[in-house]
């Protein structure tokens, strides 16, 4: 928890000192938003650690007018990353009821530029997805029908172990892909071949998808505190 004295006085959105704090990662102040600074000089460091492959960011808040889950993610102009980007909301799409991908958006809002879902997702390179995971105050609805089902303790806890399980989804995914494919036997070409001549079908292409090698890191530059 990255605002624990806002938290404890009842605000959801401001710090003890009255900063939101999603909209200062950009330069925090180490005294006005320890937290956030903290938290930035870890991911920094973990970036630029050869040992440390960083993957996934997600900031995760509550809503208070939409219902259901849904995740915020980045806009960015290489199309391929920005399609690998909407595979981890539409798997937990497929684990959770109350998450919502209909409801999911990817920008690059001018108001938004200081959260840590954009500075974070602009620092760390194409192999690192940063999100923002958004879960309703109030309730969320179940596909096909109407009514609308309170969150409680349990089902926010239900939600956090279903985007536990999407990991393990989304990891697993990534190794299908990096195996090879088998070799295709004659017998099974032969029969393939009568069954396109008897049929006038064409047989398709099978491409298995590799995971992409990541990058060497650059070393990124550190904002300067403002005076």
């Amino acid at each position: 928890m990255l605002n624990p004295d806002g938290v404890y006085l009842g605000n959801y959105r401001c710090s003890l000192m009255g900063f939101d704090l999603n909209r200062h990662w950009v330069d925090p102040s180490p005294w006005a938003h320890p937290t956030l600074h903290g938290v930035k000089q870890l991911i920094v460091k973990m970036y630029n650690d050869p040992k440390v492959t960083l993957e996934f960011y997600i900031d995760i808040h509550a809503h208070s007018t939409m219902m259901n889950g849904f995740m915020y993610g980045n806009i960015f102009e290489d199309e391929e990353r920005f399609q690998r980007q909407a595979i981890f909301p539409k798997l937990l799409c497929q684990n959770a009821e109350d998450f919502s991908f209909s409801s999911t958006s990817f920008n690059r809002d001018a108001v938004k530029a200081g959260t840590g879902r954009r500075f974070l997702g602009g620092l760390l390179d194409d192999t690192s997805y940063c999100y923002t995971l958004e879960v309703s105050f109030y309730s969320y609805i179940v596909g096909g029908t109407s009514s609308a089902v309170p969150y409680t303790e349990e089902t926010y806890m239900k939600l956090g172990r279903n985007v536990a399980r999407t990991f393990l989804d989304y990891y697993r995914l990534n190794t299908i892909a990096e195996r090879p494919l088998a070799p295709i036997s004659s017998t099974w070409k032969e029969k393939t071949s009568s069954y396109r001549c008897a049929y006038n079908r064409g047989q398709g292409n099978s491409q298995a998808a590799s995971k992409l090698e990541k990058r060497a890191q650059p070393t990124p530059k550190e904002h300067s505190h403002s005076s």
